[in-house]
């Protein structure tokens, strides 16, 4: 059985988020590739088990700009085309989208999410999301739900946090990869966005995610177990 995972990163982060850590102790081989530092994708498919899209600052629709990204789009369509398992998280799903031809771009009503926010399921996403839950979150981006798409999930700023096409391709708004170190980095980082609408206070921050973030992994490991599971 394929166990190999590519794993497209848009910037220079350890490889110790959930996601990767997860893949190793469950027997995948993990392999980062950085299109945007020129490393090239995979020319096939085979002997790849899925493939996880990050996030990242690029915005989708820039492709003129940042011709990397159209070579992820090549790889995005490869894996939908032939029934790989794909995840798109924050950038990684809004390119997603974008390829479906949904509309990508800032919130029209200028709100930001960086911080921990609580998630809503709707009915169609209750099989994956029984219940609200807090995710991290970073991203002023969001996306109309693509055409035949189910809608997964929503927030109070952000209506659309969450789609499946099929069965093998979903795209999530929120990070439940990032650690709590991981957001620490991300604090010092990103620490412009603070005062932006919607933006959490550091503090309000570190204490949600001190409450929430053990439970935000359980889920995303569950959820990474069932999306690689082998196909029926």
């Amino acid at each position: 059985m394929p166990r190999r995972i590519i794993l497209i990163r848009h910037g220079d982060d350890p490889p110790d988020d959930r996601a990767y850590k997860w893949l190793e102790r469950n027997g995948y081989e993990p392999q980062v590739v950085k299109p945007f530092a020129g490393e090239a994708l995979p020319h096939s498919t085979d002997g790849i088990a899925g493939s996880i899209v990050y996030g990242g600052r690029y915005p989708a629709y820039e492709t003129e700009r940042y011709p990397f990204l159209n070579r992820e789009n090549e790889w995005i369509d490869r894996c939908m085309g032939e029934g790989v398992p794909l995840l798109g998280i924050c950038l990684g799903a809004q390119m997603i989208a974008y390829r479906l031809g949904a509309d990508v771009g800032p919130s029209p009503d200028g709100w930001h999410e960086f911080g921990c926010y609580e998630i809503t399921p709707t009915e169609a996403g209750r099989d994956i999301l029984p219940e609200p839950i807090h995710v991290t979150q970073a991203h002023f981006h969001t996306f109309s739900m693509p055409d035949g798409a189910e809608h997964l999930a929503t927030s109070a700023l952000f209506a659309n946090q969450a789609f499946r096409v099929g069965e093998r391709i979903y795209g999530v708004q929120f990070h439940p990869e990032v650690t709590m170190d991981g957001f620490r980095r991300w604090q010092d980082v990103m620490r412009a966005n603070y005062g932006k609408p919607g933006v959490q206070t550091r503090a309000e921050q570190d204490d949600l995610l001190a409450r929430h973030d053990a439970r935000q992994g359980d889920w995303f490991h569950g959820f990474l177990a069932r999306l690689l599971a082998p196909a029926a």
